[in-house]
């Protein structure tokens, strides 16, 4: 008899772990975005000064479309940040040699998104490495604003345009 109780809690331990794995994929989903930014040509020993560029959220869609709304969000995270020249074409990330992306949404509430040191040459995509910020109240927000900073290895010679998709890792609380 005592070896049938074992198997009947084995069983049922089994079946918990389950649900609450099967739980939590459900209500762990992605938000991507797309959004293009403009590198100005810099001088030969200038940086080239990147606006800001802000960034419109419709997460409430996203939230929406998951089952969830933004009060029961409580984990989000950057998963991946790759940067693509689009214009030129031809063109590659010869010139740079490290950059940061912070987010914010305000000038006084910026966090580090994404950076990436010593880029390599002849690439024209680039995968930047997240900094694990905790970022949910930018994700819940209707807008942000991704700032850049930049170390060039040599100036950029003509205006360059890039497109930055990022992919957020998001997890909310069951309704």
């Amino acid at each position: 008899m005592p070896m049938k109780k074992v198997v009947c809690y084995v069983l049922i331990l089994s079946l918990a772990v389950a649900s609450c794995k099967k739980l939590s994929d459900l209500l762990t989903f992605e938000i991507s975005n797309s959004e293009n930014i403009k590198v100005p040509a810099s001088g030969l020993l200038n940086v080239p000064i990147i606006s800001p560029v802000p960034v419109k959220m419709n997460s409430q869609e996203s939230f929406e479309n998951n089952n969830t709304r933004a009060n029961l969000v409580k984990d989000v995270i950057l998963k991946k940040l790759t940067l693509t020249i689009t214009d030129p074409a031809a063109e590659n990330f010869n010139f740079l040699k490290s950059i940061t992306i912070f987010i914010g949404t305000g000038d006084n509430d910026k966090v580090p998104l994404a950076s990436l040191d010593n880029i390599p040459t002849g690439v024209s995509t680039i995968e930047l490495i997240s900094s694990n910020s905790k970022l949910d109240k930018y994700v819940k927000a209707s807008s942000y604003i991704l700032y850049t900073e930049v170390e060039l290895r040599s100036s950029v010679a003509k205006e360059l345009n890039l497109r930055a998709d990022s992919k957020f890792k998001v997890t909310a609380d069951p309704l």
